[in-house]
């Protein structure tokens, strides 16, 4: 069976904790999309770790680790991850990347930093991690496959033919140094005798692993709203976050994905810029970030603290029908213990209107929270393992949000450890 574990929101839902409590019944895990620009922070037995390209079902040594096609691999970062969990004393991961994934250049870096900075006040709010370059160069075919490390002349010739371009906007757009194909040329043969011994047809190896009846888990990066298509465009990622895109991203017939896992958290938060209309300030969103997750609320790859806000049931119920879901899992839900009242986004006001259809982005940042207030529970649910033994409140508080967002919630998190889940039939 195949199974997509995917976001309904902004990212940061606790992705990374789902796909590694269900790896232990998988065999395969693949990334689908996305780069080295997020993380899934997940803490189990070997400590706490925040993984960016790996898969998170790396912790298991039954599982086969795939880099998929869609992903935007950075070879150097991907190394540096894998040696850092040999380092702590996890065992090897068992990895194979797709021949048909591209590279993440050097230059891809550069030129998302100097956009970001020649944008100054109207940036996107980039991790600076080189993925909007690496998709745009991606879509106007000058990107660099994997594969296409293997045949050196023809690499040797498109890279002179890609940097006339990119030396072009270097100097005259960006003022900064040019760039050198020799240089450039060497630094892609160190990656090539990096990724070499793991390089696979990966969508032959799924196509296999399906007829053989594997398990296999796609793991998505961010959520519904950072698509670039159905998110709060233009402050989304470039590649699409939907369960959907896992097909392609990982090379295998759209038919094949059965069950779709849509995270949700029992809170908002968001990195990055963008319309969020549940968000809170001042010292409520403080004190929300720093008891949330685990060591609080920040970007598992850039650090930045994250924009804190309540449950919008507006923004999930819309993140889950884009993405198809079958199933909710709902994650964090112990950090909201410590409070007598929780609010809830009901609803937008827009223009004196009120709606629960999520709008496009010029409506969205028009926007204003209808809110619900519910009772807190006041206790550490923690350490629960059935959703009978959970407080009353907190069991309205589950059911509440189920009703509003129309899917069902079938997995709660309440702990950041790999056994703090309840499953929910």
């Amino acid at each position: 069976m195949v199974k997509a574990i995917v976001g309904a929101n902004w990212g940061d839902e606790g992705k990374g904790k789902i796909t590694d409590t269900l790896a232990k019944e998988s065999d395969i895990i693949v990334r689908f999309q996305g780069g080295a620009n997020a993380g899934h922070t997940i803490v189990n037995d070997y400590g706490k770790f925040a993984l960016h390209t790996l898969p998170s079902g790396v912790f298991y040594e039954h599982t086969t680790n795939v880099i998929g096609n869609g992903v935007a691999l950075d070879i150097p970062k991907l190394f540096s991850e894998m040696e850092d969990l040999v380092a702590k004393g996890v065992p090897k991961p068992k990895i194979i990347v797709s021949n048909r994934a591209q590279i993440v250049m050097p230059y891809h870096v550069l030129f998302d930093t100097y956009e970001e900075a020649r944008l100054a006040g109207k940036s996107f709010g980039s991790t600076k991690s080189g993925i909007a370059p690496f998709y745009s160069d991606k879509y106007a075919k000058i990107g660099f496959q994997v594969s296409e490390l293997f045949d050196e002349d023809a690499l040797k010739e498109k890279l002179e033919r890609v940097l006339i371009q990119k030396n072009v906007l270097l100097e005259h757009l960006y003022h900064q140094p040019l760039l050198n194909a020799e240089e450039l040329f060497a630094t892609l043969m160190e990656y090539k005798s990096m990724v070499e011994p793991y390089v696979c047809d990966t969508s032959a190896y799924l196509y296999q692993a399906i007829q053989d009846g594997k398990n296999i888990l796609l793991e998505g990066q961010l959520g519904s709203l950072k698509d670039p298509d159905h998110g709060i465009y233009p402050m989304v990622t470039s590649s699409s976050t939907l369960a959907g895109y896992g097909a392609i991203g990982a090379g295998i017939p759209p038919y094949e994905i059965q069950k779709v896992i849509t995270v949700c958290k029992a809170y908002s938060s968001a990195v990055g810029a963008g319309a969020f209309v549940s968000e809170i300030f001042g010292a409520e969103a403080e004190e929300l970030r720093n008891r949330g997750g685990d060591g609080g609320e920040y970007g598992a790859t850039t650090g930045r603290p994250r924009r804190m806000g309540w449950f919008d049931c507006v923004a999930s119920r819309y993140g889950c029908r884009i993405q198809g879901t079958t199933d909710v899992a709902f994650t964090v839900l112990d950090v909201l213990g410590y409070l007598d009242e929780i609010p809830v986004c009901v609803g937008y006001e827009i223009d004196g209107k009120v709606t629960t259809d999520f709008p496009t982005t010029t409506l969205l940042e028009r926007a204003k929270p209808v809110l619900e207030t519910l009772p807190g529970w006041k206790t550490d649910i923690r350490g629960i393992r059935t959703y009978e033994e959970l407080p009353e409140n907190c069991r309205h508080y589950i059911e509440f949000v189920e009703r509003h967002i129309g899917f069902p919630i079938t997995m709660i998190s309440n702990g950041p450890g790999r056994d703090d889940i309840i499953m929910r039939g």
